[in-house]
């Protein structure tokens, strides 16, 4: 008989921290820690809140009478690292490193992998990140924006698209690796990728592709450039107008999509069209995606919070199924996803990836000046 596998996954947000344990593929319980603003109120830096938010974890594993000892592995949300391959990496005294004294942003996904790491050690088992923040697997042609300043980058919800693509074709017996995909994630944020064999060729981020219930997405280029030299905004609040008071937020004053979809049900004819607007505009996010490989798409999944929501995914579906089959899986899952990954990991199915950390600045221009002098 194999042995049960055991695995504690974290993923840190910026007011609470969900922690949920698997044996194998069944979830045994979830729970969501919340960090109040008096919690969080001492400390500078997302770094600081560590001890507060592993001692919180552990407080909770104990009410749940969960024994550590159990654990075959941990897996936390991977945090601000520099872009990295798909999959999984150990999380090394390089990535511990790294995120403690020089992390490319404050982000509280930079504390999942600390927090496995010192849960992991102790108990001799390993820690991984599975599908890091940035995962940068985009064909160079897809990099060009067509200003030479300015370079596309990978930016999407990774750990959740992946890891629903591959559900969706597990169920039918389709590795992800002999399929394209193009995925949607709807949430707070809409992002979309393609995937081709196995890795994501392209990307809309949320800052290029459909507007969102918070943020403006993609916008007419010459329009913002005379916003922001206008004398009505300056750099914080015209970025704010794009992430954080854009999208619905802008048009409709509010952020929900239920609440949206309330008035429509009461007869709002503008709630209505915007939010029909926002679907126009991602089942055209997946069009222009799906020109990449072609039109030669195997699958289409929607996959976020909104996906809960029928009367979105209905609107989506009707402009894009002519393009391939639709699968809605609807949440933020990336829990299972970690849960998921690593347990091809210690199965064997996949080989973790090795963290390496770049030079830091004053080392790498020391070594160009030993090379200019050698």
């Amino acid at each position: 008989m194999t042995e049960t596998l055991t695995i504690l996954t974290i993923n840190p947000g910026s007011t609470s921290t969900k922690i949920a344990v698997f044996a194998d593929e069944t979830r045994l319980f979830e729970r969501k820690v919340d960090h109040s603003a008096a919690d969080l109120a001492p400390f500078d830096t997302i770094g600081d809140q560590f001890a507060m938010r592993k001692a919180a974890i552990v407080a909770a594993l104990k009410e749940e009478g969960f024994d550590l000892a159990s654990l075959a592995a941990v897996a936390g949300r991977g945090g601000k690292l520099p872009p990295l391959k798909r999959g999984a990496y150990v999380v090394n005294d390089d990535m511990v490193e790294f995120l403690r004294h020089r992390p490319i942003d404050q982000h509280a996904s930079n504390l999942g992998a600390l927090i496995a790491y010192d849960v992991a050690a102790p108990l001799g088992i390993p820690a991984f990140i599975y599908d890091a923040v940035v995962v940068d697997e985009m064909d160079d042609i897809a990099r060009f924006s067509g200003v030479p300043q300015l370079t596309r980058r990978a930016s999407c919800h990774v750990l959740n698209m992946r890891a629903m693509a591959i559900k969706v074709l597990k169920r039918d017996g389709i590795r992800l690796e002999d399929a394209n995909v193009v995925v949607c994630h709807m949430g707070g944020g809409v992002t979309a990728t393609v995937i081709s064999g196995g890795r994501m060729i392209d990307v809309l981020s949320d800052e290029e592709g459909p507007f969102s219930p918070e943020r403006a997405g993609r916008v007419p280029c010459r329009q913002l450039v005379d916003l922001c030299f206008s004398k009505d905004y300056d750099r914080k609040s015209a970025t704010k107008l794009m992430r954080g008071v854009g999208g619905l937020v802008a048009y409709l004053g509010t952020n929900s999509a239920l609440e949206v979809e309330a008035r429509i049900d009461r007869g709002d004819a503008e709630a209505d069209l915007v939010y029909r607007a926002m679907a126009y505009q991602i089942a055209k996010g997946i069009g222009e995606l799906s020109t990449v490989v072609m039109g030669k798409v195997d699958r289409i999944v929607l996959t976020g919070a909104i996906a809960h929501s029928k009367r979105m995914t209905d609107l989506v579906v009707e402009r894009v199924k002519f393009i391939a089959p639709v699968e809605i899986v609807p949440g933020e899952n990336e829990l299972e996803a970690l849960a998921a990954g690593t347990l091809r990991v210690l199965r064997g199915e996949e080989a973790p990836n090795v963290f390496v950390a770049p030079p830091r600045p004053a080392t790498a221009a020391r070594d160009r000046s030993r090379m200019a002098h050698a």
